[in-house]
């Protein structure tokens, strides 16, 4: 646990929603060097067996970043150029993306992400060091959720077009809570017992 047992770590955050969400494709926008939360990734892979990608903005960061991270770097495959346009080009597939909001165009790359991996139904998009940067507004998509987790962090899950509400059940005799999700398009299956 973080600071004074009450505030998640966000390392330890981070790693637990990648591998929660069991994340095959997890790509890293980083504004400088990668340090703990390329680490958190790295554990997720551990988890989902999934490869982790990291893009750095200049080749100065390589070595830097192999230097911070051990033996961990040979888990990473390191990537050189503007997140904005390799995440849509190269990294479709990608359905966890983490972003340094600390980037200079972030909600940019925010929005790229949203785009380039928006058929993966269920892909999260990550941005951690939101509170750096002031309030994002509504020049987000929907579904963007502020959690204010060390210096913030801004969540958006990639969600299915079709619609779907949530039921909650009690059982009587226990008094437990059973929650299901009903899609409103599926017709209710029916079996027909012929005579």
């Amino acid at each position: 646990m973080g600071k004074n047992g009450k505030e998640p770590d966000v390392a330890e955050f981070i790693s637990a929603l990648a591998a929660g969400n069991n994340a095959q494709l997890m790509v890293m926008a980083c504004a400088g060097a990668a340090g703990a939360n390329a680490l958190a990734l790295v554990a997720a892979r551990h988890q989902t067996g999934g490869r982790v990608v990291c893009i750095l903005p200049s080749q100065n960061y390589i070595k830097e970043s192999k230097d911070s991270l051990g033996p961990y770097s040979k888990c990473i495959e390191f990537f050189i150029g503007n997140p904005k346009t390799l995440l849509p080009d190269n990294f479709k597939g990608a359905d966890f993306v983490l972003i340094d909001c600390d980037i200079k165009d972030h909600k940019g790359i925010f929005l790229a992400a949203q785009k380039g991996i928006s058929e993966h139904v269920g892909a999260l998009i990550v941005g951690f060091n939101a509170l750096r940067k002031g309030s994002w507004g509504n020049d987000l998509r929907a579904h963007t959720h502020f959690l204010p987790i060390g210096e913030g962090l801004l969540v958006s899950r990639i969600t299915s077009p079709k619609k779907s509400h949530w039921v909650v059940k009690v059982d009587k005799c226990t008094g437990e809570e059973h929650v299901f999700r009903v899609s409103n398009n599926s017709s209710p299956r029916r079996q027909w017992i012929e005579a």
